[in-house]
C-alpha cells in the first residue's frame, strides 16, 4: 500500500490512506498496552517512548479504556497534549471497567457513559478512530452503530471501527450501516503475524472488499518473533508464568511453533535483519495490511521495531516464509481472537 513519504526531522516515514477516510497514516502504529500498571509503570519513561515514536515518524497511536483501567489513556494524552493536531488517535471500548453490570459491551447505554471517560482520560474533545474491542453476541449491531453514529455527528467521534471481528460480523454491520443510514466501520483490527495467518483466508479480502483499513495487532505473535524465545533456550516461558494454550512450550502447536521460529530466525540472518524487522516487515507487506500495531514496553524495543518501516522483503524471502507457514494458516488456534463465542460448548452440536 504505497503512499506518500514525509520527512520528520532527520527520519522519513510512507503513509498510507486508513481506508476510505482520506487520513493518512503510517505503517506501524503504536500501540499503548503496555503503558501503565499492566507492564511499564513509569509514566515518564511511557512518555519519552511516545515522544520518540512521534518523532520517528509514527502518527498513529492506538489504545483502550481497558488498558491498565485507563492509565494507558491517560498517559497517551499527557503525551500527546501538545501535539494532538499531529496524531490520528484510536482507542476501544467494550472490556469490562469496574465491577457490577453494564459497565462492559456495545450497548448504546455503555458507549455513551464510556466514550465521556475516554475523552476526559485522553484530553482531547474528539477520538479519530473509535472501535469496538470485541463483537457482541448479546448485542444488535445496529444498537452499537446507532450509539456510534450519533458520537460522530456530535463531533466526539471522527471515524469508527470494529476489532477482531470475522468476515460474516464484518458483512452484517456493512450491510446494516447501508440499510439503516448508520455510519459504517470504517477499519477492522485482527490479529497477524507469520505464525497467525488466519485472517488471509476471510477477513482480509473482506476488508479489502468493503475498503476499510485494516490494523493488524500482535504482529510479533505475542512476543513469539521477538527472537526472545528459541527452542531449548532457558528464558523460554513456562506455563505458569504465561497462558498455557498459548505459551506451554510442551504442547505439540507450540512446539512446532519453536521449529519455525528457528527456520524465521536463519532466514531472516541470512538478509542480514533481525527477526524482529523481518517479521513486522512481511505484515505490513501485505496489500490489504494498513498498519501494523507494535506494543514497545521499553525503548530499546522500540528502537528494535522502527527500522522494519524501512525494510523491503524480496520474493524468495516471500516464499521461504510460504513454505514454513502456508497461506491462511494459524499454527495454533489458541493464538486466534475469533470464535470464542460460537464454539463454546453450548453452541455445538454436543
Amino acid at each position: 500500500m504505497p503512499g506518500e513519504t514525509r520527512g520528520h526531522g532527520e527520519e522519513t516515514m510512507e503513509y498510507r490512506q486508513l481506508g476510505r477516510t482520506g487520513v493518512e497514516v503510517s505503517p506501524l502504529a503504536l500501540g499503548t498496552m503496555m503503558f501503565g500498571p499492566w507492564a511499564n509503570a513509569d509514566v515518564d519513561d511511557s512518555i519519552r517512548i511516545i515522544h520518540r515514536a512521534l518523532d520517528a515518524g509514527i502518527n498513529f497511536v492506538d489504545t483502550a479504556d481497558a488498558y491498565s483501567d485507563g492509565v494507558s489513556e491517560e498517559i497517551v494524552g499527557k503525551a500527546i497534549k501538545d501535539r494532538r493536531d499531529d496524531v490520528v488517535l484510536a482507542t476501544k471500548f467494550f472490556m469490562p471497567m469496574g465491577e457490577g453490570p453494564n459497565r462492559s459491551g456495545g450497548s448504546r447505554r455503555w458507549i455513551m457513559q464510556e466514550v465521556e471517560n475516554s475523552l476526559r482520560r485522553l484530553g482531547t474533545d474528539h477520538i479519530d478512530l473509535y472501535q469496538v474491542h470485541r463483537p457482541s453476541p448479546t448485542t444488535d449491531v445496529e444498537e452499537t452503530l446507532g450509539a456510534l453514529t450519533d458520537l460522530v455527528r456530535q463531533g466526539k467521534v471522527r471515524n469508527i471501527g470494529s476489532s477482531s471481528y470475522s468476515g460474516a460480523e464484518i458483512v452484517e454491520a456493512q450491510w446494516t450501516s447501508e440499510r439503516r443510514g448508520l455510519e459504517r466501520f470504517r477499519t477492522e483490527q485482527p490479529p497477524y503475524s507469520i505464525l497467525v495467518r488466519g485472517i488471509e483466508e476471510d477477513v482480509l479480502p473482506t476488508t479489502q472488499r468493503y475498503g476499510m483499513g485494516t490494523l493488524v495487532y500482535s504482529p510479533l505473535g505475542g512476543g513469539w518473533l521477538s527472537g526472545r524465545w528459541r527452542k531449548d533456550a532457558p528464558g523460554t516461558p513456562t506455563a505458569k508464568h504465561r497462558p498455557a494454550a498459548r505459551f506451554d512450550m510442551s504442547t505439540p502447536a507450540n512446539q512446532r511453533k519453536l521449529d519455525i521460529v528457528e527456520e524465521l530466525a536463519l532466514l531472516a540472518e541470512s538478509q542480514d535483519m533481525s527477526l524482529i524487522e523481518m517479521s513486522l516487515a512481511w505484515v505490513i507487506r501485505h496489500p490489504g495490511v494498513t498498519s501494523a500495531i507494535i506494543g514497545p514496553r521499553t525503548m530499546e524495543q522500540l528502537e528494535s521495531q522502527l527500522p522494519a518501516a524501512d525494510r523491503v522483503l524480496s520474493d524468495e524471502v516471500l516464499d521461504r516464509i510460504d513454505e514454513l507457514v502456508a497461506p491462511g494458516v494459524t499454527i495454533n488456534p489458541d493464538d486466534n481472537s475469533y470464535g470464542q463465542h460460537t464454539l463454546v460448548p453450548a453452541a455445538r452440536r454436543r
